[in-house]
């Protein structure tokens, strides 16, 4: 275990302080018990992994443990698929629970037991009020509360109320169960806050054996107490809920008193965390399903080729606060590709392939290079690519009318072909619609390998693939699903679905990759040189690789940023921007990216 002064991951945080604090107090270390408490209704997303990250990781800090447990005490929206879902996410992300698999629905007899304590206690009563009267009579910020004219129900009376609802004999809605603590109290929560409704729902565990369900302020707290959970960490929403999460432990007398600690949730730039707006997408079809490469869920990222230990590097770099802020996406994506570079074989692909006959090359023939799988990793080995007189470049490879810093492929330009030889493009070669459809070049069998033979400087290199060995391949460009900065806060009344990237993917079906990756399965991670990270989806079929972009090789979104952001500000300019060219003196035109 490491001193309390000192973190595997870093500087110690606040949660971790008083976990020291509580050590020093007498705490065994050992006895750390933290809980990760999803509700089964969803996938989980990138917000539930800092959650997910921050409980697990604190207990293996202090030789504790974590459990898993699904607050599954509302049966209309969950279901078996999204708990089996969730716990091969949690897997993926590199947490294990071991057998401490846990849910509401476990205790649901215990917590009814507590709600019948509370009545015996004068502590709960039975209301007959809809829940529109409820919402009113409970009044505002502004506004106190007011007695529930049931509210005087006599405990015998309440007792038998309460039976009966269990029992069935009532329609949903009829009743509730309410806690009576203090309609005065400026902290809504405790508000004589509703502890159970009823809910004629088949639950996907407990069958039809119950048609009374707990609210879940009710059931999380005392599921930590049975638990012998320590320290129950959430997010900061729930900061007001506390002091109902302690009443209930207090007036129930439990023998475990678990800590309530709140922490800033993440909040990511450009991505939706809202559960019921993602589930509204993909009941929409405007993603093809929870696990959309572009959907913000682990399963969509872990789809896309996101790596557990990309997205674990980049929470122990957010750190553990009570101060929300938004971050920037652009962190995760450059831990994306600091963890990809290290870890990804390198390999050719043509997305937009345009051919090419070398025309000097005889016919019939072909020849292999050697090509490294990573350039600084000599233990990733090497493969063989294989040459011939007709091969593929990218069409973005080539101009007809190149300007001067042009430094691939044009008429009469030499350019490098990556591993392979120098090539001279002499003719272009179009269809009807004067569109290019091939380029004729020559090649100099003295360059082999890509050097250059009398030493002469060539300074652009290209990728290609061999168009008899190249194996057919469809890539999915996939892209940020929003446009807006925080699409969780467009208001209700706007449509968020309008801060949609209509761009978040484009689909290219007539890719061709190097015949190395024909061995390749779903989820392996490869770069494509030049072009980006990919990784294979499961759609790919015998024959038919699909690959979908997990990341380009540089931040694209950071240059459209900065131009929005001195957009909004009106255009005004700066103390550090340059001042205009004076009347007469022509700007010189930025030259094309190279």
């Amino acid at each position: 275990m490491n001193s309390p002064s000192e973190s595997p991951t870093g500087p110690t945080n606040f949660i971790h302080e008083r976990i020291d604090a509580d050590i020093a107090a007498g705490l065994d270390p050992s006895q750390v018990m933290t809980r990760f408490p999803p509700e089964p209704n969803g996938y989980l997303h990138i917000g539930h992994a800092k959650a997910i990250w921050i409980n697990f990781s604190t207990a293996e800090k202090y030789g504790g443990v974590s459990n898993l447990r699904f607050d599954d005490t509302n049966p209309v929206a969950e279901d078996v698929e999204y708990v089996d879902a969730i716990q091969r996410d949690i897997r993926w992300l590199g947490f294990d629970w071991e057998e401490r698999l846990y849910f509401a629905s476990d205790y649901f007899e215990q917590l009814y037991g507590y709600a019948v304590q509370l009545i015996e206690a004068g502590k709960a009563y039975v209301d007959s009020l809809s829940i529109e009267e409820i919402r009113e009579y409970r009044g505002n910020f502004f506004k106190p509360g007011k007695p529930s004219p049931y509210r005087e129900r006599t405990v015998a009376e309440n007792l038998d109320l309460f039976a009966r609802m269990r029992a069935g004999e009532f329609d949903e809605g009829a009743h509730v169960l309410r806690a009576k603590i203090d309609l005065q109290s400026q902290n809504m929560n405790l508000r004589d806050p509703l502890l159970y409704r009823i809910r004629k729902v088949h639950h996907h565990r407990t069958g039809d054996a119950w048609c009374i369900y707990p609210m879940y302020d009710f059931a999380h707290g005392l599921s930590d107490a049975i638990e012998g959970i320590t320290h129950s960490l959430c997010s900061m929403e729930f900061e007001n809920h506390r002091a109902l999460y302690d009443w209930f432990l207090e007036e129930l007398e439990t023998s475990a008193r678990p800590q309530q600690l709140e922490f800033a949730r993440l909040k990511l730039s450009y991505t939706m965390t809202s559960k019921r707006r993602l589930r509204a997408l993909v009941e929409e079809g405007r993603v093809q399903g929870w696990d959309d490469p572009r959907m913000p869920t682990l399963s969509g990222l872990r789809r896309r080729g996101f790596t557990p230990e990309a997205i674990r590097s980049f929470l122990e770099g957010t750190g553990v606060t009570t101060r929300d802020g938004l971050t920037q996406v652009s962190r995760l994506e450059h831990a994306v590709r600091e963890d990809l570079n290290r870890t990804t074989a390198r390999v050719m692909g043509v997305l937009k392939p345009l051919k090419v006959v070398i025309t000097n090359y005889p016919e019939g023939e072909s020849e292999s290079f050697d090509a490294p799988l990573h350039p600084e990793d000599a233990s990733y080995g090497s493969r063989k690519v294989p040459f011939g007189r007709e091969i593929y470049i990218e069409q973005d490879d080539f101009r007809e009318d190149a300007p001067k810093k042009w430094f691939r492929l044009a008429p009469g330009r030499e350019i490098r072909l990556r591993y392979a030889c120098l090539i001279t493009c002499n003719e272009v070669i179009k269809n009807d619609a004067l569109e290019v459809v091939e380029l004729r070049c020559s090649w100099d069998p003295e360059s082999r390998g890509g050097t250059s033979p009398d030493g002469r400087r060539v300074r652009g290199t290209s990728h290609w693939v061999s168009a008899a060995h190249a194996l057919p391949a469809e890539v999915r460009l996939v892209d940020r699903l929003f446009l807006t900065e925080v699409p969780d806060e467009v208001r209700e009344g706007s449509d968020f679905r309008d801060a949609l990237n209509p761009d978040s993917l484009t689909v290219l079906k007539d890719c061709r990759v190097e015949p190395w990756l024909q061995s390749a399965g779903p989820g392996e991670r490869f770069q494509f040189e030049r072009l980006g990270y990919f990784c294979v989806d499961p759609d790919s079929e015998p024959g038919k690789l699909v690959f979908n972009r997990t990341i380009s090789l540089r931040d694209s979104w950071s240059k459209l940023e900065k131009q929005q952001k001195q957009q909004a500000k009106g255009g005004k300019q700066g103390k550090n921007k340059k001042k205009p060219r004076k009347q007469g003196k022509e700007a010189k035109p930025q030259a094309p990216d190279a």
